[in-house]
């Protein structure tokens, strides 16, 4: 076993330029190992393991393989390229395993078992252990992250077992990396929260005070939210960063704010049909909201205004979050005024008349979008986009993912880069 725990930073990028340079603040912070991680790896192949060890002799290099097959030819390659550990997926064949430990042994390095996705791992570590293999890796993956899963329950499980290193992964910071330490591991794999950090020496520095002294780092980033903060986590996130997250679906279209420079509305939404002009149904559903709700009204596109300042002021009054209406709105000035989230399609002085039609708390479509009483609506200044509510976890965690993603791009670019030299997009663009 190590003398001490390891921090092993995971460069999961696909720009080398960048982990390079991500690379050397992380060694400047304390980090021990460094991993090539699977997207680097198959976006710049075994030059990136080579570049690596150039530039970094004096550290243990990991290629992150994920190596499922032609085990002995994958090692070779990665060995050959500089990697002192090799990682091979532990649901590979039992021959796959074995021959990537016998090539590991001809070439002088060795071989971590990756036990993502692996149903019984506690049972697959003896086994894997059996065949030779140097390291154990509890790994819980990206995607399984954005649901809120930690890897901490399953690492007390594969270390109980364990008579070899055992390594986790899986959304790991400062605060994390104490509780994983006395969950068994003594190898500490963080990916986001050094490489994401705007300052990765300073990020790289807290995790390796929190491992060496025992002690938890308070971090606001870099964190896995579950339902109960999704309120939080939305207001933090812009409509960009979550429509980036939705991959481009969730966004409305045509419905403009009339916010000031600023102001955010986030809420669970309640749903309002009605026709155009017929403004009961809408104010109605002022009494049925609760604090923190979004009235979202489905008018058809009508232009006869629904809504305006009177019922905004009862939205004030009440804590109501705000309005979105595919309709028309008035008042605008006086909405602004009081600072009323109010997001619509058109604005119209005209009003029409309480008649009643229409629904409360059904489906209904806005913007091109289907939005359910429940559903999470955000709104700013680019728009606003609706999260379904059995969506919402992961949309949180994938959008403040895109917004740190993006804290990282912003500081390389105020170091003098532009946004096309920091992603490289001559060498990524499609070329017809």
């Amino acid at each position: 076993m190590p003398e001490k725990p390891i921090l092993q930073v995971a460069l999961d990028l696909m720009n080398l330029h960048r982990i390079l340079k991500i690379a050397e603040e992380a060694v400047e912070g304390g980090v021990d190992w460094l991993e090539a991680g699977t997207p680097l790896i198959k976006s710049e192949g075994m030059d990136s393991v080579r570049e690596l060890k150039k530039r970094f002799p004096g550290k243990k290099i990991v290629a992150d393989m994920k190596t499922m097959d032609t085990g002995a030819y994958e090692v070779e390659m990665a060995s050959k390229a500089g990697a002192d550990v090799v990682i091979v997926m532990a649901q590979a064949d039992d021959s796959t395993i074995r021959e990537s430990v016998r090539a590991a042994e001809r070439y002088g390095t060795e071989i971590m078992a990756d036990l993502i996705g692996v149903e019984k791992k506690a049972e697959r570590a003896k086994q894997v252990q059996d065949l030779g293999v140097h390291y154990l890796c509890v790994h819980v993956s990206i995607d399984e992250q954005m649901l809120g899963k930690d890897p901490l329950a399953e690492l007390r499980e594969v270390s109980d077992v364990s008579q070899v290193p055992v390594a986790v992964a899986g959304g790991l910071n400062s605060e994390t990396a104490v509780p994983a330490l006395e969950a068994g591991a003594s190898i500490i794999i963080v990916g986001g929260a050094i490489v994401k950090a705007p300052n990765v020496t300073e990020a790289t520095s807290n995790i390796r005070k929190a491992i060496d002294q025992k002690e938890i780092v308070k971090s606001e980033l870099y964190k896995k939210y579950k339902e109960e903060e999704l309120y939080e986590v939305f207001s933090k996130v812009s409509t960009p960063n979550i429509a980036d997250a939705m991959q481009k679906m969730g966004t409305m279209e045509g419905i403009v704010p009339r916010i000031n420079h600023g102001t955010k509305m986030v809420g669970q939404a309640l749903t309002v049909k009605t026709a155009d002009g017929d403004w009961a149904k809408p104010v109605e559903a002022i009494e049925k909201a609760k604090k923190g709700d979004v009235v979202v009204v489905d008018v058809g596109g009508g232009r006869i205004a629904i809504w305006g300042e009177l019922a905004s002021w009862s939205c004030r009054q009440k804590g109501i979050s705000g309005v979105v209406i595919d309709g028309a709105a008035r008042d605008i000035d006086t909405i602004l005024d009081i600072d009323f989230p109010v997001f619509s399609r058109h604005i119209a002085p005209r009003a029409g008349e309480p008649k009643g039609h229409g629904e409360i708390g059904c489906e209904i479509e806005v913007g091109g979008q289907r939005v359910r009483t429940g559903d999470w609506i955000v709104g700013d200044e680019s728009g606003v986009v609706v999260i379904p509510k059995g969506m919402a976890v992961e949309m949180a965690n994938r959008a403040m993912d895109v917004f740190e993603r993006e804290n990282r791009i912003r500081e390389e670019i105020q170091r003098g880069k532009t946004l096309s030299s920091v992603l490289e997009l001559e060498k990524w663009e499609t070329v017809d």
